[in-house]
């Protein structure tokens, strides 16, 4: 499945910046291409009803993925799941979910885009690129020429899988994370944060998609 991961938004109940994952869902959604819900906290009952939610106020168009819960993907008849490397492993998200689901995977490292599983995955999101605040992090961000490195490690693998950067991007650094070979950007507080939700989703998407369009002519 072609994964489109130009404004990848990440809905978080403990920084939605006081909206519900519903209206924070309507809000951006209209410029996003996927979304996810990441909710470390809440029980399974909450996170069904959290995925619901949003499923019913983005448009028909905009996939949702869950991170990490298969079962929770499954229950709310989301379009499929992202995963880290500690979590379930891809082929058994794949078995469960079906073919026509979108399975995601963080990488962190070279060596975790040498030992992927290319062959059950739909995409991959590199990070942490920059410095963030909207997830505990022991690890220091790779910054740009680490998420090149890591980049060429998967186009080595598969040169048309689809790539995401991830952590510290906004409207104002999304060009060079483009421009790097990105083919989209995954943010959280960016957008949620944001004093007007809809607006810096918008601008995020011109950012991009002007990115994209200039890439290609280069």
């Amino acid at each position: 499945m072609t994964v489109d991961l130009r404004v990848y938004a990440l809905l978080d109940p403990a920084q939605s910046g006081g909206h519900s994952m519903g209206e924070l869902a309507a809000l951006i959604g209209p410029a996003t291409t996927l979304v996810q819900l990441r909710d470390k906290h809440g029980s399974t009952r909450e996170m069904i009803a959290r995925a619901k939610e949003i499923k019913v106020a983005l448009p028909t168009h905009v996939p949702l993925l869950i991170n990490d819960r298969v079962d929770v993907a499954l229950a709310a008849e989301a379009d499929g799941v992202h995963i880290g490397w500690d979590d379930m492993e891809a082929a058994e998200a794949r078995l469960l979910l079906g073919k026509q689901a979108i399975i995601g995977l963080s990488l962190k490292s070279v060596k975790q885009a040498q030992a992927a599983p290319i062959e059950h995955l739909d995409y991959v999101a590199i990070g942490g690129v920059f410095i963030t605040m909207s997830k505990d992090n022991p690890d220091p961000p790779v910054g740009l020429d680490g998420f090149k490195t890591i980049l060429d490690a998967v186009r080595e693998r598969a040169p048309q899988m689809p790539v995401c950067a991830i952590a510290g991007i906004d409207a104002n650094n999304a060009g060079g994370v483009i421009a790097a070979g990105a083919d989209g950007v995954s943010v959280i507080s960016a957008l949620s944060l944001a004093a007007d939700p809809a607006q810096a989703a918008r601008a995020l998407r011109s950012v991009v998609d002007v990115s994209l369009s200039q890439r290609r002519t280069q």
